[in-house]
């Protein structure tokens, strides 16, 4: 996968290596056998991507067991303090993530687009705006996280949300590699883009879940070539929906997304369990 650099650069592509793991990092992959066991029976493997870096100890540790379907049950909202206890942040994916310098150039160039189809305008649309379902019901929490050995951004949101339409957007999206699975669309900057679509698998955890990945191939308006790859995933969770995104233009770890989504349904059950006791 080509990559850019950060925001504020030109978005020439040059290659890049997948990373090695470091020795230290090595004593994670015990802790991350059963998150691989998991993934490999479920068919999670996307195109035999490079193996990311693993999270760091203590998320592992959070991370509790290996995911298994269980209901979360409807019960109250979350209170705001409980919403932003149940994100996902640098802490737990350590490093090479950090806190978030700000969005990336690409975010207006490449996805600020137009296309004929509406189902495929709509996905442009809340690829660009990070909000699928619409406006929260109720306190919400958000983080923002830079690889800084990749450039990719993860973005990652905590919000109420009316269950049957959550699960009416996950349907849609969905169906999305069937009614969008390749087409093209212009930019606000005069640029052409080939986007397909493809079905990302999750870990079942949570009530409902989807997630797609989204690739998007095309040029500057120096006739530079770059090649965006985004990840956009969602889980619902009783009341609450976890959104993430997780994109850049060079690698993009299914593994991280599908991970960071397991994870972080995890701590919003165990939180949600907790009902609205004083955090």
């Amino acid at each position: 996968m080509e990559s850019g650099p950060l925001a504020g650069a030109s978005m020439s592509p040059r290659r890049r290596h997948p990373m090695t793991h470091p020795a230290a990092t090595r004593a994670l992959l015990a802790s991350a056998l059963s998150v691989t066991a998991l993934l490999a029976t479920a068919g999670c493997s996307v195109d035999d991507e490079p193996r990311p870096r693993w999270f760091s100890a203590s998320a592992s540790a959070s991370g509790a067991s290996p995911a298994v379907e269980q209901p979360s049950g409807s019960g109250a909202a979350l209170t705001e303090a409980q919403a932003h206890a149940a994100l996902v942040t640098e802490a737990d994916l350590g490093e090479p993530w950090v806190p978030s310098r700000g969005a990336r150039t690409w975010r207006d160039g490449l996805l600020k687009a137009s296309t004929e189809d509406q189902d495929c305008q709509r996905l442009l649309d809340v690829l660009y705006t990070e909000e699928p379902f619409g406006t929260p019901e109720g306190p919400q929490a958000a983080s923002a996280l830079d690889d800084d050995d990749t450039d990719a951004q993860l973005r990652y949101r905590v919000a109420a949300y009316p269950p049957a339409d959550v699960d009416r957007t996950l349907d849609w999206m969905k169906s999305l590699p069937g009614r969008c699975g390749g087409f093209t669309a212009a930019t606000t900057r005069g640029g052409i883009q080939d986007v397909e679509v493809r079905d990302l698998p999750l870990p079942p955890v949570g009530d409902a879940r989807q997630a797609l990945r989204v690739m998007l191939a095309g040029e500057t308006e120096e006739g530079e070539l770059t090649y965006l790859t985004m990840d956009i995933a969602a889980v619902r969770v009783g009341q609450e929906t976890i959104t993430l995104t997780h994109a850049g233009l060079a690698e993009v770890y299914a593994e991280v997304t599908q991970q960071t989504a397991q994870l972080g349904a995890q701590r919003l059950t165990e939180i949600r369990k907790q009902g609205r006791a004083q955090i």
